[in-house]
């Protein structure tokens, strides 16, 4: 990062807020590598698993009716069925695929030149004030397509701040904020709402058999909530995390930024190739997917449920919409003069993302331990039923469940998980009290949010820990955690605020069932 640039960035926060994030920073950093601190999470499990195992609990799952009871992980039988599906379980592991597959394609279109290009004209017409708030939108948005954001949006984030000769970690951090803090923010719905408001409705079901609840009954909020998490992260990106970062030196053999001068005619007609080669797979999809009876939708004619076929396709369809045009950006821009180097980018990609698979071989391990454990599960209830024999007012049991969500988010990482399991207990007991499960659910889904980015649970965390290393290698846990505090203290009191703001005013929530509850 240039003097020139360091020298024009706002003060630095608060010297008492600086103290504390940088404690958080120093202790998290002193925990061992993301790899060894899963590893030894997994031994943690493993003993935990087998003291409370002897204990009744006398918790009742929601969904499936049977108690809720630790299951002792140190037997000869689960320790030999551990070994067994070893494998399978880092196969398996979710984020694995996502993560590679999607690299394959960014890599050849990165290593081709056609990504340089695109952002050296995006930076030409886009105002350096607003690359803040058009990253972050751009954050959210990225919601729609599944996990994209964490592979995308992000490490393009680095990338674009570096470029801007800002510091490349406010640029994840910032896209960060947007793809995982503002989970629950989007203008455009996604696969999360009906699966979210199936949950809802089943617990809705349980005091009001008549009960139905529209998939898209939080699509106001969340719309405007998009505005609230902009503004927000906007503030803490400028205000706070860049000027913290100014003494964070760049370590001099980081990922250089790229050159972002003019470029060349012979560029320029690549890209422009490249950019209709890539519009023009966009159009072909599209019209595959109008169709009613489109096979790339779910038996029910839905485009953006998790079943359709578009939407589990989404990882491959990254694949070919950027390996497309960075062949077609290659070959005529002179960067690829054989198939062989679409082959070698591909393997330079793979390469890089050594670390992360380690780490995603220990992560797959100690979540899969920790789900049969059913810790999770007990540690989710308790705080459940904890908040109900509280018995607060509306106002306060509302702050309150969106605090137990965030706890909660820190152990269960699923959404849809967490809701199951605490859902059918907060949705009937506050629609007793005259909270709609639409407002019920929307709490959910702020605590949902705001924690994510603090969360080592959360699967894509250690990722995001290897995109900053590719600038500051020393950066850790401690360093992600401290630089996303912030975010998660403003999103949560921001939002809060918001939401009960939102209910006083008696603003719909979204497309809202045919009669609602209310105070």
């Amino acid at each position: 990062m240039s003097k020139q640039a360091i020298d024009k960035m706002p003060p630095a926060p608060s010297s008492a807020m600086n103290r504390f994030l940088n404690a958080i920073e120093t202790t998290g950093n002193k925990i061992p590598d993301p790899a060894l601190l899963f590893f030894w999470g997994l031994i943690i499990v493993w003993i935990l698993s087998a003291i409370f195992a002897q204990f009744d609990f006398g918790f009742v799952h929601p969904v499936t009716g049977q108690a809720v009871e630790v299951k002792n992980l140190l037997t000869g039988e689960s320790f030999a069925s551990f070994l067994a599906n070893m494998v399978k379980n880092f196969t398996g592991f979710a984020p694995l695929g996502i993560v590679l597959v999607a690299m394959l394609g960014v890599g050849v279109a990165e290593a081709s030149g056609f990504i340089n290009t695109g952002l050296k004209k995006m930076l030409n017409f886009t105002p350096a004030k607003l690359l803040t708030p058009m990253l972050i939108l751009v954050a959210i948005v990225s919601h729609t397509a599944a996990d994209a954001g964490y592979v995308l949006v992000i490490p393009l984030g680095g990338i674009i701040f570096h470029a801007a000769g800002r510091h490349p970690l406010a640029g994840i951090a910032a896209a960060f904020a947007g793809v995982s803090g503002g989970f629950s923010a989007n203008f455009i719905p996604s696969g999360i709402d009906p699966l979210l408001a199936g949950f809802t409705q089943s617990a809705a079901q349980i005091l009001d058999p008549t009960y139905i609840v529209n998939p898209l009954s939080n699509l106001l909020f969340t719309g405007l909530s998009s505005i609230l998490v902009v503004s927000i992260g906007w503030y803490v990106t400028d205000k706070v995390i860049e000027p913290r970062l100014a003494n964070t030196a760049i370590d001099e053999d980081a990922e250089e930024a790229p050159d972002m001068g003019s470029f060349t005619a012979v560029e320029s007609k690549a890209f422009s190739r490249a950019g209709w080669a890539m519009i023009a797979g966009i159009v072909v999809l599209v019209a595959s997917v109008i169709p009613e009876t489109s096979p790339l939708r779910s038996p029910t004619g839905d485009i953006t449920a998790f079943n359709a076929p578009l939407m589990q396709s989404i990882v491959p369809l990254i694949f070919i919409l950027f390996v497309i045009p960075g062949v077609v950006y290659g070959r005529i821009a002179g960067t690829f003069k054989s198939s062989d180097d679409v082959i070698k980018s591909m393997s330079a990609t793979m390469s890089s993302m050594g670390s992360f698979m380690v780490m995603a071989f220990f992560i797959a391990q100690f979540l899969v331990a920790f789900t049969q454990s059913n810790l999770g599960t007990l540690l989710a209830l308790s705080g459940a039923e904890l908040l109900h024999a509280m018995n607060l007012p509306g106002q306060v049991t509302i702050v309150g469940m969106i605090l137990l969500t965030a706890f909660v988010n820190l152990l269960v990482g699923s959404a849809s998980a967490k809701w199951a399991l605490i859902g059918p207990i907060l949705v009937p007991m506050l629609m007793a009290v005259g909270i709609s499960p639409e407002l019920t659910q929307a709490a959910y889904r702020v605590g949902d949010s705001v924690s994510n980015i603090i969360s080592p649970m959360m699967v894509f965390f250690p990722l995001v820990v290897v995109y900053m290393q590719r600038y500051v290698k020393g950066s850790g846990i401690g360093s992600l955690a401290s630089m996303m505090m912030p975010y998660s203290i403003a999103m949560m009191i921001g939002w809060t605020i918001f939401l009960l703001v939102y209910w006083a005013l008696g603003i719909p929530l979204g497309v809202q069932a045919p009669y609602t509850y209310s105070m």
